[in-house]
Parts: C-alpha cells; structure tokens; sequence
C-alpha cells in the first residue's frame, strides 16, 4: 500500500483525464538528487478527446506542462521545490534544442492558497 494515496489517487485520475488528449507520464525523474514531478504532459497532436471536455484542465494540457496537485494548502517551500524541478526540466530541454517556445508550463493545483503566497508571486486572476 502507498504511503500517500491522495498522491497515487491524483497521478492516476490525471492520467486517466489526460491519456485521451496525449501522452502522460507519471513520476517523471528529474535529473540532480532523486526528485519526481508529479505529472509530466505532452498533447497529442491528434487527441482522442477534444480537451475542452476536460474544462479548465483542458486548457492548461494545451501544451506541454508538468502537473503537480496538493490535497491541502500549497507552501511556499513546495512552490519552490516545484519551480525548481521547472527550471531543472526547461534546462535539459535547452541543452537538447528545444526551443522556448516548447519548454513546459508547470501547473500546481491546491485547494486553497493564502493570500500571502499569492501576493509574493504577484498572482492575478486571468
């Protein structure tokens, strides 16, 4: 039995949502000291699905992105442990001819943020 099954619930059920739309996988490694992003994302370039089913998860799977959802409150040091696992994912791509315009969204799903959090990485509604 897993040690967090809200994390193991989470990577299925997003897999499950996304497969239809492209490729998903899950527990991607992450180069450096052992680290995992939750859901790494590439679309289809023909989905089975037509992702505005999916609502907004639709359209952050858009293009491709690296999922990372929480059960509770998202902090501050798991932002920056996710921004991190971001930037160390963009960087192998950079070094493998990616262009910019390729390199991954990181999409981090809480129920709730404080209002402190989001005010420090200047979030605004869009």
């Amino acid at each position: 039995m897993t040690k967090f099954p809200f994390d193991r619930f989470a990577k299925d059920y997003l897999k499950e949502l996304l497969s239809p739309l492209g490729e998903v996988e899950i527990s991607r490694e992450v180069s450096g000291e052992a680290r995992q992003v939750d859901v790494y994302f590439v679309p289809s370039l023909q989905p089975t699905l037509a992702p505005e089913i999916l609502g907004l998860l639709g359209r952050f799977t858009s293009s491709t992105c690296l999922i990372e959802p929480f059960h509770m409150a998202v902090r501050l040091p798991e932002v920056r442990s996710c921004l991190s696992k971001l930037l160390d994912i963009c960087a192998k791509l950079e070094n493998e001819g990616q262009p910019e315009s390729n390199l991954p969204w990181l999409w981090i799903l809480s129920p709730t943020a404080s209002s402190a959090l989001l005010e420090g990485f200047h979030a605004t509604p869009d």
